[in-house]
């Protein structure tokens, strides 16, 4: 198959940036990595001249050791729709962009499982493998998640399993794997990786890297017999990570758990699990007596057993609360270096007691800045752009600024119109 026909999958999902736009973001990444470092000046038009003299002839450069971990920890730091950044500086970066096979990259990912996991004391990390060379496209993981749970569904039949994984569930059985668990709710799905020549295989994850954790209540033993659990380190790997004017899509990365993504979201949400009827049940709650807050207290309940059965487990997680107390500091520490913080207030706004957290009453905007992650170039990967508030310019830039990036956003969108 040609790689450089439109029904590539990733192809569709890349940004299309111009070789002025390319340019434009190298040249930013490249002086912030300098200025934010206290390297020379000298140093810095060196190595800008390089970079733009390899885009010019290649299409793509190549960034040092130290240019791709400054690179992901600013990705993270810019990441509007996480709450946990306030440690960005520690983001432990792996560099694999030389593990171009499926069965190679497979590998590093169950490394970077067990490294993350750290025995509980969850650690960040990010693996990063080949760059997007001009128009050659490297191998890279199709699945959302490097654990994640299978989900199957039947005309007239309730869904079984996690309905997220529906569609990724019937490819790899396509690919020959077959469910072997003894609870179908939650079966661990294989990783599914797409090499270079389009060509998909499936990977097993290893029991040695796979740590679950039993969802029990400490004061309702009922909760426990739901026989609910959730693993342990979430590695999200279907994004695509750009530095620079170059594009990484293959950068499964970590943080750890917040209660409430499992309990109010994975377990709890209509459109995923749906378990909220089932634990009302398990802690007593008439519905005959029409309690018209049940929600919010089988809710309350479900947070708790998951807090508890991780802490009890010695499994890193940490509570809506505290982590809306760190993203405060993550946002004082950033305007005090003279950056306003990237923010999407319908993910950094816990879905339990939002109220009672400080970042609910906070104004936030989002200024999709790079490096960042993104999922396709139809949605926030069209919005990306460098960001300039806090270096000096020509007064008017801003102007030219937003000018140019609605003129982008316009000709992206005129451009996917007619393809």
């Amino acid at each position: 198959m040609d790689r450089k026909t439109s029904s590539d999958p990733l192809r569709r999902r890349l940004r299309r940036l111009s070789r002025g736009e390319q340019s434009e973001e190298a040249r930013a990444f490249i002086r912030r990595f300098h200025r934010e470092n206290e390297l020379s000046d000298v140093l810095r038009r060196r190595r800008e001249s390089q970079a733009l003299r390899e885009l010019r002839r290649f299409g793509w450069y190549e960034h040092t050791p130290e240019e791709i971990a400054f690179g992901a920890r600013m990705a993270w730091r810019h990441s509007s729709r996480c709450i946990g950044r306030l440690h960005w500086r520690s983001l432990d970066v792996v560099d694999c962009r030389n593990v171009v096979e499926p069965d190679e990259i497979a590998s590093s990912v169950f490394d970077h499982l067990a490294a993350a996991f750290n025995g509980g004391e969850i650690r960040s990390v990010i693996t990063i493998f080949a760059p997007v060379k001009n128009d050659v496209l490297p191998a890279y993981i199709e699945s959302r998640q490097a654990i994640q749970y299978a989900g199957w569904s039947s005309p007239g039949l309730r869904t079984i399993g996690d309905p997220l994984n529906i569609e990724v569930t019937r490819i790899v059985e396509r690919l020959g794997w077959k469910s072997v668990g003894d609870d179908p709710q939650f079966e661990v799905l294989p990783l599914l990786i797409r090499d270079r020549n389009q060509r998909r295989s499936i990977h097993s994850i290893p029991r040695r890297v796979l740590h679950e954790v039993p969802i029990t209540h400490p004061r309702h033993s009922m909760v426990g017999e739901l026989g609910l659990r959730w693993y342990a380190v979430p590695c999200v790997s279907g994004m695509i990570l750009t530095i620079g004017g170059v594009d990484y899509p293959c950068a499964p990365f970590n943080g750890h758990y917040m209660g409430t993504e499992i309990a109010s979201r994975n377990l709890a949400d209509e459109r995923r699990y749906n378990f909220l009827g089932a634990v009302a049940r398990g802690i007593g709650l008439d519905f005959e007596d029409e309690i018209p807050l049940w929600k919010d207290h089988a809710l309350l309940a479900l947070n708790e057993a998951v807090l508890h059965s991780f802490q009890r487990a010695g499994v890193k997680i940490a509570d809506h609360h505290t982590e809306s107390d760190r993203y405060m500091d993550f946002v004082e520490r950033e305007r005090a270096d003279g950056r306003q913080p990237a923010a999407d207030w319908a993910w950094i706004t816990p879905p339990q007691a939002a109220p009672a957290c400080p970042v609910f009453h906070m104004k936030m905007s989002d200024q999709h800045p790079v490096p960042n992650f993104y999922r396709d170039r139809g949605s926030d990967g069209a919005m990306l752009r460098p960001e300039y508030a806090d270096v000096d310019r020509w007064r008017y830039a801003d102007r030219w600024d937003r000018f140019r990036f609605r003129f982008r956003r316009w000709r992206h969108r005129r451009d996917g119109f007619r393809r």
